[in-house]
């Protein structure tokens, strides 16, 4: 169970899609419950009942209203619970169900199945909620119904047959929640090599469509969401402005973005510029655009979320400068795959100077994006990750090897 599936471009849309068909290529029969509303609104849903790849997907009525206010965000949230609640109480039982966290304590439809319906439920954590609203200073847990959600929340963890974990940070944070060792499971988020693959730089049509051939393209792709942060960027692409050959290119969305748009405006800062998302099949154009990528965390975050967007410049062979807190998911990983540069936050004298560094010194920005790629081979490509979950599948039914079991292969059930 998951809000967004196929043809979303949420990040958890397209993990999910990932996940779902490459389970059905293990022998897995796989339905996926999500909404028909989409993560951009305004565009024309899906249909409600349909199989792709092998893939049963079921998507209930939910309103598209977009992430623009909480008020939104609150009402597309609802509407999911009352219709995928709904759904689910009328679907069969099945073997396993995983729920993702879009949106929060989504989950605990799943433990209610796993109560009454005797599924194992499997809780994929891509982010902690409430936890990252309290962390922002959005919510208190003095206030009674946050207090409730947040209960709620530590519950169906609790509950659950098995915590998949994005890497050892949330995993601490998981243990805080009374969960035991035996339950969680890491498994990292992926990039797949088939889409995501290096292009030189004079090679690439985007580069060239966009006039960027000739220019040192430092590179943010995806949310800019509250969970990162974006002053860095922009107070580093104010002291590079003189520096015509380097320029700051923003592509996705998220409520930061507005701020590189405020400043950009205001004070007509010509070296950043904007795009719209790009389709998930031109991911290995866009992402090679870049000659480094700018990925970004806020120290509270840590353990919360797991920027995904690291693995997808590590598969594009370009170095990573990560703004964040020395220790986390994303800076150990830098710093053991020896891809990039890490630097605090506040700090943009040193993000200047690695960037200045890596456009005047090509080499060592191609050596750093090598060791991104072939980490990325090892640890973060899809198959390799899909495999643990298979793994873990198989531990849950009984069976390695689901196509095998006696009476037909397990069903798994994922609800987004």
């Amino acid at each position: 169970m998951n809000q967004y599936y196929w043809p979303d471009h949420a990040s958890t849309a397209q993990h999910l899609t990932d996940l779902a068909e490459s389970l059905v290529d293990r022998g897995y029969e796989v339905h996926v419950l999500c909404a028909r509303g989409r993560y951009e609104p305004g565009v024309e849903p899906p249909p409600a009942e349909e199989t792709r790849h092998g893939v049963r997907i079921h998507r209930v009525r939910a309103t598209s209203l977009g992430r623009g206010s909480v008020f939104k965000r609150m009402a597309d949230y609802l509407s999911f619970y009352v219709g995928a609640a709904r759904k689910a109480i009328s679907m069969p039982k099945f073997d396993v169900v995983v729920t993702l966290t879009t949106p929060p304590i989504i989950g605990l439809i799943g433990t209610l199945l796993r109560r009454f319906r005797g599924a194992c439920q499997v809780y994929w954590s891509m982010d902690l909620h409430p936890d990252a609203s309290l962390a922002l200073g959005q919510m208190s847990k003095r206030n009674p119904v946050v207090s409730l959600l947040a209960w709620l929340s530590d519950l169906v963890y609790r509950q659950s047959d098995r915590v998949v974990v994005l890497g050892p940070y949330m995993a601490d944070r998981i243990r805080k929640k009374g969960v035991r060792d035996s339950r969680i499971v890491e498994i990292p988020v992926w990039s797949r090599e088939d889409e995501i693959f290096p292009i030189p730089r004079h090679e690439n049509p985007m580069r060239e469509s966009l006039g960027l051939s000739d220019k040192f393209v430092v590179m943010y792709s995806g949310n800019l969401g509250l969970a990162h942060s974006a002053t860095e960027f922009i107070d580093a692409a104010r002291r590079l402005r003189d520096r015509e050959e380097i320029v700051f290119l923003f592509i996705g969305g998220g409520p930061r973005l507005r701020e590189v748009k405020e400043a950009k405006e205001a004070e007509g800062l010509e070296n950043i510029r904007l795009l719209d998302y790009v389709p998930r099949e031109q991911l290995h154009e866009s992402l090679t655009m870049a000659d480094a990528h700018l990925v970004s965390m806020r120290p509270e975050m840590t353990g919360i979320v797991v920027p995904g967007k690291l693995y997808g410049a590590m598969a594009s062979e370009r170095p990573v400068l990560f703004v964040g807190p020395d220790h986390s998911e994303t800076a150990d990983t830098i710093r053991y795959a020896g891809c990039g540069i890490t630097v605090r936050l506040g700090e943009v004298d040193m993000l200047v100077e690695a960037i200045e560094s890596l456009a005047d010194h090509p080499e060592t920005a191609a050596s750093m994006g090598e060791n991104g790629r072939s980490a990325f081979l090892s640890e973060f490509e899809r198959e390799g990750c899909c495999e643990q979950w298979a793994a873990l599948m198989g531990e849950l039914v009984g069976d390695l090897r689901p196509a095998s079991v006696p009476d037909g292969p397990a069903v798994v059930s994922v609800i987004r």
